[in-house]
C-alpha cells in the first residue's frame, strides 16, 4: 500500500513539473546567473515583468546591521516597492523568481511571515553571508512563497537556493537559474526553457570577469515577446566584490548606468526611477502606453461592470423565456442570451484575472486550463453576433413583442458586444495569423 502512495505521489509530482514548464515557458520569463572566478564573483539578474514602474532604492541600516540596495517595480502600498534583487555592504546579493512548487504540507512552530516586503529586505539588512541567511529563514514558514524561488549569493561564491519547503547551498563556480525550483527539476526539463538553455550554454562556451561579457551573458538569456515588444524590464550586474552594481533598462544592453554603494548610502535613503536614468526608449513607451484591465482603471472597471451585467442579464432572459404565456417574436435569441451571457461572464473574469492574455499571440493557449484556451475564440463569437443581433435589435425596438425592459437590455448588451470588439481588436486578438 505504502509503494502504490508513492508511487501516485511520483507520477502527480511529475504531471506538475510538466505543468510548470508548459507555464513558465509561455508566460512567466526572469532568469540570473553568478560567476566566481578567483576572488571575484559577479551576479546578473533579468527582471522580466509588465511593470512600468522599475526603481532602485538604497537603504542604511536602521533595525538590521546593513546598507542595501534594492531594485523593483511592484508598489506595495506603504511597504514602498517590494524588492525583486539587491545587494548589501557586505556584498550578499539576491534575486526573486517566480516559479511552480506543488503545495505541501507548511512548516509547523515556525515564525509567520506577514510583511513579505520587510522580510526580504530584512535578510539583507541582516545578513552577511548564504550561511546566515539560511539560518534566518529557517526560523519562518517560508512556504509562504510557494510561487517563488529565490537565490541568494555571497562574495565568497556560495549561493543559497530557497524554495518554498527546501534550502539548499552549493559552491559551484557558475550556476544558472530560470523559472524552476532545481530540487524537483530534471536538468532536460530545465533545458526547455531558452533562456536557461542559453545561459548555460554561453558560459560553457567560456567566461571571463569583463562588464562586456556579463552584459553579453544577460543579453544572451533575456525575452523579448513579439506581439508589442515586451519582456525584460530590467536587467543588473552586481559586483560583489567592488559593491556596485550596472543597470540595464529594457533589454537595451548597449547603455548602462552604474551605481557604488557605499556612495550611495552616504546620501541617506533615496529612491530612483530607472526610466528617468536612460533615453527615451520607444520599446517601452509601446508597453506603457498598453492599456488593459490590469493598468488602465476605466477599462478595468468596464471588464468588471460587464461581467455582472452579463450574468444578471442572462439570468433575466432565462426567466423570461421560461416565464412568456405565449409565443413571441425572437423568443429563441432571450434563451440563446442564456448560454452567451455565462460564457462572457466568465471570460471577462479570464480577461480581469491573473492571467496577462493580452501580451500574447492570439489564440491565448493556456496549458492548464482548457476552458481558459477556448476563451481566446469568444471574440471571434461575438464578431459573428453583432451584425444578426443588432438587426434583430432594431427590429425589436419598432415592435411591442418584448417588454421595454428586455428590450433595454437587449440594446445594452449589443452595446457592450460593440465595445469588447474594439477592445479585442486593440488587444490584437483577431491577428491569429500573425
Amino acid at each position: 500500500m505504502t509503494s502504490k502512495i508513492k508511487t501516485i505521489q511520483f507520477v502527480r509530482l511529475i504531471l506538475l513539473v510538466m505543468v510548470t514548464f508548459l507555464i513558465t515557458q509561455d508566460s512567466i520569463a526572469c532568469s540570473g546567473y553568478k560567476i566566481t572566478i578567483g576572488n571575484s564573483t559577479f551576479f546578473g539578474s533579468n527582471h522580466d515583468a509588465w511593470f512600468t514602474t522599475p526603481h532602485i532604492w538604497f537603504e542604511n541600516a536602521t533595525n538590521g546591521k546593513y546598507g542595501a540596495a534594492f531594485t523593483g517595480a511592484r508598489f506595495d502600498g506603504e511597504n514602498g516597492y517590494a524588492p525583486q534583487s539587491g545587494m548589501n555592504e557586505m556584498g550578499l546579493t539576491f534575486e526573486r523568481l517566480v516559479a511552480f512548487h506543488p503545495k505541501q504540507e507548511s512548516f509547523a512552530n515556525r515564525k509567520t511571515i506577514s510583511n513579505p516586503t520587510k522580510y526580504l529586505k530584512d535578510i539583507l539588512h541582516s545578513c552577511k553571508s548564504v550561511d546566515e541567511v539560511k539560518d534566518y529563514i529557517s526560523k519562518y514558514d517560508h512556504s509562504y512563497f510557494i510561487e517563488d524561488v529565490f537565490i541568494y549569493v555571497d562574495k565568497s561564491g556560495k549561493y543559497l537556493i530557497a524554495e518554498p519547503y527546501t534550502l539548499t547551498i552549493g559552491n559551484e563556480p557558475t550556476y544558472v537559474i530560470a523559472n524552476f525550483c532545481p530540487s524537483i527539476t530534471p536538468e532536460k526539463n530545465a533545458n526547455k526553457l531558452d533562456r536557461y538553455r542559453n545561459g548555460v550554454a554561453f558560459i560553457n562556451y567560456g567566461i571571463d570577469t569583463t562588464l562586456d561579457y556579463f552584459t553579453a551573458l544577460l543579453d544572451t538569456m533575456h525575452v523579448c515577446r513579439n506581439k508589442i515588444g515586451d519582456g525584460t524590464l530590467l536587467s543588473s550586474i552586481w559586483d560583489l566584490n567592488n559593491g556596485t552594481v550596472n543597470l540595464y533598462f529594457y533589454h537595451d544592453y548597449n547603455k548602462t548606468f552604474q551605481f557604488n554603494l557605499s556612495e550611495e548610502l552616504k546620501k541617506g535613503d533615496h529612491i530612483i526611477a530607472i526610466e528617468t536614468l536612460f533615453p527615451y526608449n520607444p520599446e517601452f513607451e509601446k508597453l506603457r502606453n498598453f492599456k488593459t484591465p490590469k493598468n488602465s482603471n476605466l477599462i478595468g472597471v468596464f471588464i468588471v461592470t460587464s461581467a455582472g451585467f452579463f450574468l444578471l442579464t442572462s439570468i433575466f432572459f432565462l426567466i423570461q423565456y421560461f416565464r412568456r404565456k405565449e409565443n413571441i417574436k425572437y423568443s429563441y435569441v432571450q434563451l440563446l442570451l442564456f448560454p452567451i451571457g455565462i460564457t462572457l461572464f466568465y471570460y471577462m473574469i479570464v480577461l480581469s484575472g491573473r492571467i496577462n492574455v493580452f501580451y500574447f499571440p492570439a489564440p491565448y493557449k493556456d496549458p492548464t486550463n482548457i476552458f481558459v484556451s477556448l476563451t481566446s475564440y469568444i471574440p471571434f463569437q461575438i464578431l459573428l453576433l453583432i451584425l444578426p443581433f443588432s438587426i434583430i435589435n432594431y427590429k425589436l425596438l419598432k415592435e411591442s413583442s418584448w417588454s421595454l425592459l428586455a428590450k433595454v437590455l437587449f440594446s445594452l448588451n449589443n452595446l457592450i458586444y460593440i465595445i469588447l470588439i474594439g477592445l479585442f481588436a486593440y488587444w490584437k486578438f483577431y491577428d491569429i495569423f500573425n
